[in-house]
């Protein structure tokens, strides 16, 4: 099946659903979403570690002290 397709009969799965079926389907679709953005951020932060571009606790109490003012 086409990605097109797919999405055609969710959305005709959706629409048979009733409404505990449409809030969990909801709930895996957003846990979903927001496993992806973390493995995104992941992804990212080791990069940063790989690279060398980290700092040091005492670096990161100033930063956020900074903040503060």
């Amino acid at each position: 099946m086409s990605t097109i397709e797919l999405k055609q009969e969710l959305h005709d799965i959706i629409n048979k659903g009733d409404d505990k079926f449409v809030q969990l389907f909801y709930d895996m679709a957003k846990t979903y979403l927001v496993q992806i953005k973390k493995d995104k951020m992941i992804a990212e932060s080791e990069k940063d570690i790989d690279s060398g571009n980290i700092h040091t606790q005492e670096e990161v109490k100033k930063m956020i002290a900074n903040w503060k003012e």
